[in-house]
């Protein structure tokens, strides 16, 4: 095996949660006079922070957004994920079959995290190696969630391989000097979404995580050697 850690995005790779977050941030801006559907928020900020999304809401109004958006958005979500979130199919038995490290790296709050990756059963399968973008100076598309997920974990960012869905966090990977697998088999992602993660710089991407294991052990023999 040519990578020394794997790390995960959540949403939308673990979690099929972004059209349910997508709804949540949807009705939550058009409540404080944004008026944006469910498919605008994941066309313009799918992969992006909540921090980051904010500020560029804020910089088209010309006004504040209330001091506790983030923490309303959240509410939203979180009360959506109780009766709405699910796993992505297999992807427990491919984290099951992957035997080396492995992290999780997402623009969501360690609460959202948590909770998400609970409500599906995965948490255990992935504590505490887990990351979130407030813990760094910036959010995707820059590179710092996964430079300090690897730097964490110990890990030389050359041997470590990202599994993402969105054009940001592929992006970010690639910035961060490490090998992207696109996934795009989310409910979010639309006919074509692969096309968008192989422009950013996916090596391959794939629909079913009961491909991974495979497409690892494949992209991995080619990796750079320590």
């Amino acid at each position: 095996m040519g990578f020394d850690l794997i790390i995960f995005d959540c949403d939308g790779v673990l979690v099929d949660s972004e059209v349910i977050s997508s709804r949540a941030h949807a009705e939550t801006l058009t409540r404080h006079g944004y008026p944006i559907t469910p498919d605008g928020v994941l066309k313009r900020f799918l992969g992006v922070s909540d921090r980051e999304a904010r500020q560029i809401v804020e910089a088209e109004i010309g006004r504040k957004l209330p001091d506790d958006f983030e923490a309303q958005v959240k509410h939203a979500t979180l009360s959506f994920y109780a009766d709405d979130l699910n796993a992505i199919a297999h992807v427990g038995e491919a984290i099951a079959a992957l035997d080396m490290p492995k992290c999780v790296a997402s623009s969501g709050t360690p609460e959202k995290i948590r909770h998400g990756l609970t409500c599906a059963g995965l948490y255990d399968q992935l504590a505490p190696h887990i990351f979130s973008a407030i813990q760094v100076k910036r959010g995707k598309p820059a590179p710092d969630i996964f430079l300090f997920a690897a730097e964490q974990m110990g890990a030389d960012p050359a041997r470590c391989v990202v599994i993402e869905d969105s054009m940001h966090g592929v992006t970010g990977a690639r910035a961060a000097g490490m090998t992207v697998l696109g996934f795009h088999g989310g409910s979010h992602c639309a006919p074509g979404h692969e096309d968008v993660l192989r422009k950013a710089g996916a090596a391959v991407t794939f629909a079913d995580m009961r491909q991974l294991p495979d497409l690892i052990a494949r992209i991995g023999a080619a990796a750079p050697v320590a």
